[in-house]
């Protein structure tokens, strides 16, 4: 039995090495000088792997990937029929957390505006209204939007989760699928995106939806923070909305290309936060130790967490 790592990403030995030293019992291997033969792969370990490349593996039982998202794997139409695991991990949600807990406070603390004030040593203060005045919507209300909500919650916010099915958690509340929608988008100020690329959230984060968002809030107008999938989002829609006024502000860590091109306007737009794709960076030893335990689990015949559905592609 064998573990290849299949890792289209700069640090992928690093990867390996570590789950060599952690199960030192297991062939592991390292894709693509390492493979050997493949009938012996039995699992691989995969982030944005070649299209086609999981297919060549016959004996092939499961593909475990790094990363909550799984949008690199469904967009292969040869992804061979086997169970597809996502990171649920500890680790990864909190740090989630705290990247949308801290955008949403910038935000609302008018960080940006005070950062402008120290440049030009300005002196001036500015109303701040409560947390329990603003609206924050967090669409995508998984296991990484229920935690930011629940933090958000106890800040004081008023918090909705917005997501195919309905979630219930105290003192949030909830909207859930297509009629919904409106509903969730007219009552929030601040839009945190948690969602998965899916054909259906597609493009999703668009001209007419920020045009939904209310101008009348607390906040003097609507802000977006999207750490979800880049291709979420129109990144040309969301120019347009920042230099119109229908978005207020946006801090943003994910893009329809990434890299962000160099002449990307997003680079130096006043009313953007940006960072290169790492509001929930994966920590190789808690999704090393993650895989191991299922892994381990599943050779027992104990069932795998967190199956994607191959329908819904997440």
């Amino acid at each position: 039995m064998a573990v290849l790592f299949v890792l289209n990403r700069y640090n992928a030995s690093d990867w390996s090495d570590m789950m060599r030293d952690r199960a030192p019992d297991l062939d592991v291997r390292l894709w693509p000088d390492e493979t050997g033969n493949p009938e012996d792969i039995k699992y691989v370990v995969a982030w944005n792997p070649p299209p086609g490349e999981l297919a060549k593996y016959p004996n092939l039982k499961v593909i475990f990937s790094i990363g909550a998202g799984v949008d690199h794997l469904m967009k292969d139409p040869d992804l061979p029929a086997v169970p597809v695991v996502r990171v649920v991990d500890p680790d990864l949600t909190k740090r989630m957390t705290e990247y949308v807990v801290m955008n949403v406070l910038l935000h609302h603390r008018r960080f940006r505006l005070y950062d402008a004030q120290q440049t030009a040593n300005a002196w001036t203060e500015h109303s701040q209204p409560a947390a329990g005045e603003v609206r924050v919507g967090i669409m995508g209300f998984g296991t990484l939007g229920r935690d930011s909500g629940v933090i958000l919650r106890d800040l004081g916010f008023q918090v909705a989760g917005w997501s195919n099915s309905r979630k219930q958690v105290d003192g949030i509340e909830s909207f859930a699928g297509e009629s919904e929608l409106d509903g969730f988008l007219g009552r929030t100020d601040i839009l945190v995106s948690l969602l998965p690329h899916t054909p259906d959230t597609d493009r999703m984060l668009n001209s007419a939806l920020f045009a939904k968002l209310p101008q009348d809030g607390a906040l003097e107008g609507p802000f977006l923070i999207n750490a979800g999938r880049g291709k979420v989002q129109s990144d040309a829609d969301i120019l347009t909305a920042l230099n119109d006024g229908t978005l207020k502000g946006a801090s943003l860590d994910v893009f329809e290309e990434e890299p962000l091109a160099a002449g990307s306007p997003l680079w130096s737009h006043p009313g953007v936060v940006l960072t290169p794709h790492v509001a929930a960076e994966s920590s190789p030893i808690a999704i090393n130790d993650y895989i191991l335990d299922q892994l381990r689990g599943y050779e027992l015949g104990e069932a795998l967490s967190n199956v994607v559905n191959a329908k819904r592609g997440y």
